[in-house]
């Protein structure tokens, strides 16, 4: 399950610094999980298909959501193929490894529906919310008014998530309806280039050798 991605724009830099241009995409491509490991998120294409459908066979019973992705490999192929015909789909991809997908739809809606999901080995770290982040940013350039979901009550980590990318409920009505309106600040920040969101970087701290105290010199340390 590996890809060729090296014409995808930027290759793999730390782009911590990057002002970013007029020609990047609504969100930078770059993102660093909470392992160090280095991820590409990027707009999904129609070859990626058996890649997602080769992904979601390793999904169980808990890794699935209101009965999403299928669980027999035709429906799977098949719903696959409808979403990134139908909606605007995003990959995550480790090492050239498609580990995570996240789409809105449809693509035509005021205010089109979320889902995301991620590998189970690629799960706490960070890559959901990134997918998260990004369709929001795709739905706000393409002038969606919102952009809701639908959880599990019960599914207090997809919950904490959401609400850390700045859904609130709207309905509680068997599972949880939840909706983020993109006039919101929350999806212009996500926009940002890196520098924007992130500060620039500390510089490292030099001593001369009238700091190291009495006594003592650098070298000392």
């Amino acid at each position: 399950m590996t890809r060729d991605t090296a014409s995808v724009a930027c290759g793999r830099w730390d782009g911590s610094e990057c002002e970013g241009t007029v020609h990047c995409p609504p969100r930078c491509p770059r993102f660093v999980d909470k392992e160090g490991e280095r991820w590409t998120v990027r707009p999904a294409i129609d070859e990626d298909a058996p890649f997602l459908v080769e992904m979601y066979e390793r999904f169980d019973r808990a890794d699935r959501a209101q009965g999403l992705p299928p669980v027999s490999r035709a429906r799977r192929v098949e719903w696959v193929e409808s979403m990134l015909a139908e909606g605007s789909n995003v990959v995550a991809e480790r090492d050239g490894e498609v580990l995570g997908h996240a789409m809105y739809t449809p693509t035509d809606a005021a205010v089109p529906e979320l889902a995301v999901f991620v590998h189970p080995d690629a799960q706490d770290r960070g890559v959901g919310t990134e997918l998260c982040r990004h369709v929001i940013a795709d739905a706000a350039a393409a002038g969606r008014e919102g952009i809701e979901l639908h959880v599990e009550t019960g599914n207090r980590v997809a919950r904490s998530v959401y609400r850390t990318v700045g859904f609130e409920i709207a309905e509680r009505r068997g599972d949880l309806r939840m909706r983020l309106d993109l006039d919101d600040p929350v999806a212009t920040a996500v926009r940002w280039p890196p520098l924007a969101r992130e500060g620039p970087a500390e510089p490292p701290v030099v001593l001369s050798p009238g700091d190291a105290g009495p006594g003592r010199s650098p070298a000392d340390d």
